[in-house]
């Protein structure tokens, strides 16, 4: 690791602001953002996956800031903050964490070479420590025939079938993993192919600073509704889902994305009432937000130095020491 790679990692659970946060950074120290999302590499799923687009877009000029300038400015009036790693797959196509990291380390090394900011930003604790930590992933194809009978188990069956085949990998995952019928797939697809594959770290590529976003539970839990009536209200996020089933997604690859896909989908079908699916949807996504946070204190309890702040002027000084 050269000490001139240097990147800056914003993290934290859903609804807390990194996004907002990263492009505040970039715009400050000449930086590009890179995705860590699980969801934002699919086209067309913006609204459910908050992607959040329009922030990568600021009015030019701005006020009360001074800059050198060095974004793409359209039309004098907007300055482009470039992002990596969002719409980048169709989302009929499986993608798994080796493309991703494949992906991750191309767009980073690209912005490191241009002379630019890495600021990898999201809240897939998986992604973001593959990045971070450089894992060690199997690049073994996948086996369409044994991944379509696995997928007839539920998530419990696999993870059985998991530690029965590799005990101590078992033993690592997480909750979240342990019900990602995905990720289980993945495993065992792997360990069908190749009986000694374990999940590893190898040397760090970069120097990372890591900044974590996170709030107390009760205003967490209210940023996730407001989040959430804005999204199906203002933002048409029925119309999103609907719109993906029109394109040829099927229900089932719908709920396999989970949250908002998943309880849409069910409404859509008549499964659940309008208000259920929303007090349903609300209750999985601050589950989902306590997973996120449970992830990234298990990070911490590895060795990762997660800088939790709120003060925007606190974490501008902490990158600012830390690039010099």
């Amino acid at each position: 690791m050269q000490n001139n790679k240097k990147i800056i990692v914003i993290l934290g659970p859903t609804a807390s602001g990194k996004t907002k946060l990263a492009v505040d950074l970039a715009l400050k120290f000449n930086g590009e953002i890179v995705s860590a999302d699980s969801r934002q590499v699919y086209k067309g799923m913006d609204v459910g996956t908050g992607k959040d687009l329009k922030d990568y877009r600021l009015k030019f000029p701005i006020s009360n800031f001074q800059f050198p300038i060095k974004f793409k400015i359209q039309n004098s009036k907007f300055i482009e903050i470039p992002y990596h790693l969002i719409d980048v797959v169709n989302p009929k196509t499986q993608f798994d964490l080796a493309k991703y990291q494949k992906m991750a380390f191309s767009a980073i090394d690209d912005i490191l070479k241009r002379g630019k900011l890495p600021i990898l930003a999201g809240g897939s604790g998986l992604y973001l420590q593959a990045v971070v930590d450089n894992y060690k992933l199997s690049d073994i194809k996948s086996d369409l025939i044994l991944r379509k009978k696995l997928e007839k188990y539920n998530a419990q069956e696999l993870f059985e079938k998991l530690e029965k085949l590799a005990p101590k990998l078992a033993a690592k995952l997480n909750q979240s993993d342990k019900n990602n019928k995905r990720r289980l797939v993945r495993y065992l697809e792997i360990l069908a192919q190749d009986k000694n594959f374990k999940s590893r770290r190898g040397q760090r590529k970069y120097q990372a600073l890591l900044v974590g976003l996170k709030f107390g539970k009760d205003i967490l839990k209210q940023r996730i509704f407001k989040r959430l009536l804005a999204r199906v209200k203002e933002q048409n996020m029925l119309g999103e889902v609907e719109n993906l089933r029109n394109q040829g997604l099927s229900w089932k690859r719908l709920e396999d994305f989970g949250l908002e896909y998943k309880f849409i989908a069910w409404y859509l079908r008549g499964k659940l009432p309008y208000d259920q699916m929303i007090e349903k949807l609300n209750a999985a996504i601050y589950q989902f937000a306590k997973r996120q946070l449970a992830w990234f204190k298990r990070w911490e309890k590895q060795g990762a130095n997660i800088n939790w702040l709120k003060d925007s002027k606190k974490i501008e000084k902490l990158v600012r020491e830390f690039l010099k």
